[in-house]
């Protein structure tokens, strides 16, 4: 089939190579020039403005925006919106805010799904676990694309109706934060114990037939590997916390305790303020799942 992609930053370009790689066509744009060369190079056609990219659609429009959530996926949207109609598809794969996916599937004149995505720069080699919302034609409609950006068709499924895959995004987003403290606190605790202990050491066999191995602690073994058993000059700031807020939000409005992902916030907020171990090694972590950027002390 044909994918119109939108954002072609680490993800987006992520989308174009699986898709490509899938078998299928791809129109490719994006504001930065260089971008769209990487994805022409990839096999995509390039596109240099959102006319000639919908010009290059078919009738049956497939289009995946990749772009920053907020105002960003707005704009495009509304520039989007004249060229579209009813049989039209869009794809928001963004970390948007679930009523907000609400709202613009009301307003758009497509067939708008909101695609929560998971697995971060190693959705290259693996695929991505994508938790999409919204109608059930327009998800079937594209779910050979989704078997192509996913790890396989057991790596997505449609959650229920629009906003119902950014709500389970963001869930998993606050799920995430309390795995990094507990991994955090567990480790601060053996850096700070009473015996000196090698952290790669630990992680590494904690990763062979431990209860507790996950991709995350592996994150972690890479981390000591990479930075020492101290995490080097790795600072205690730990960014972000937007879908966290949000996970917290949702929970008092729904009166169901999570206590363990409030404090996990909260611990994160707190990180612009002191130091501490178990922050410094969820600042790490977030490198590793998201090739975000290592905040260090100077």
């Amino acid at each position: 089939m044909q994918l119109g992609v939108i954002g072609l930053g680490r993800m987006g370009q992520i989308v174009v190579d699986r898709t490509v790689n899938g078998g299928h066509d791809v129109v490719a744009f994006d504001l930065d020039d260089d971008a769209v060369t990487t994805a022409a190079d990839a096999g995509a056609t390039p596109a240099d403005s959102i006319a000639d990219f919908v010009g290059q659609l078919g009738a049956d429009k497939r289009i995946w925006l990749m772009v920053p959530a907020g105002k960003a996926v707005d704009a495009t949207l509304n520039d989007l919106d004249p060229h579209l109609t009813e049989d039209d598809v869009v794809v928001d794969g963004g970390n948007s805010k679930f009523q907000r996916s609400v709202d613009r599937a009301d307003a758009c004149s497509a067939a708008y799904l909101d695609c929560g995505t998971s697995g971060g720069p190693a959705g290259a080699e693996v695929g991505f676990s994508l938790m999409i919302g919204g109608p059930e034609w327009a998800y079937e409609a594209l779910t050979p694309v989704f078997d192509a950006v996913a790890t396989g068709p057991d790596g997505h499924d449609r959650m229920g109706p629009s906003g119902a895959g950014h709500y389970v995004k963001m869930v998993h987003n606050g799920v995430e934060y309390a795995l990094m403290q507990a991994y955090g606190e567990g480790f601060e605790l053996l850096a700070n114990g009473r015996y000196d202990l090698d952290m790669e050491s630990i992680a590494r066999t904690w990763n062979n037939g431990a209860v507790i191995r996950s991709w995350l602690l592996e994150l972690c073994e890479e981390a000591f590997v990479e930075e020492g058993s101290d995490l080097g000059d790795v600072a205690d700031h730990v960014a972000g916390g937007s879908t966290g807020t949000w996970t917290v939000q949702e929970s008092l409005e729904q009166e169901v305790p999570v206590p363990l992902i409030y404090q996990a916030l909260a611990e994160r907020f707190d990180s612009r303020n002191e130091g501490r171990f178990s922050r410094r090694l969820a600042n790490r972590l977030r490198y590793g799942f998201g090739r975000h950027h290592v905040a260090r002390n100077e």
